[in-house]
């Protein structure tokens, strides 16, 4: 697949969130059980329920690629909120960003990422200390799921 990166200018967005600490291999294992927290806490809080709220996954960038990164497995939110438990207020940087956008299967989801670092690369742009993605709404055909990825940039 061919990604079209472009820079942008972005507002911070928050999000209700579990914060996990996971090697990349250990994504696809980590995030539902921290989303399943999120959505039973949205459950009990339908006052912060934004319509089409979506999933976020915001990635702490660790100074090490191969290191593990804390990651916020969230949903977003209407508006602030006092977290409970290990659902907490989380809030995606703003600022210029890298971003794309990934169409099909998640599991091909790393060839975007890996796009927006060639892409950057390619460009002299440094990325930052965190990137993103906002899931758009769930389709049972994988060629209609659509997947906004951001690149924070130094």
């Amino acid at each position: 697949m061919t990604y079209a990166v472009t820079i942008e200018t972005v507002a911070p967005r928050q999000i209700a969130a579990v914060r996990s600490r996971v090697a990349i291999p250990d994504i696809a294992a980590a995030w539902k059980p921290a989303l399943d927290q999120v959505w039973a806490f949205l459950a009990a809080h339908e006052e912060l329920r934004v319509a089409g709220g979506h999933n976020v996954f915001l990635y702490h960038h660790p100074t090490q690629r191969d290191q593990p990164m804390d990651i916020d497995f969230g949903v977003g939110v209407a508006r602030p909120f006092t977290g409970e438990g290990a659902v907490q207020l989380a809030e995606t940087p703003a600022g210029q960003v890298a971003r794309t956008l990934h169409v099909g299967s998640y599991m091909k989801l790393p060839g975007a990422h890996q796009a927006v670092h060639a892409w950057c690369a390619q460009n002299g742009k440094r990325i930052g200390g965190a990137s993103w993605e906002a899931y758009g709404d769930w389709a049972d055909d994988e060629s209609k799921l659509e997947t906004e990825i951001f690149y924070l940039l130094a």
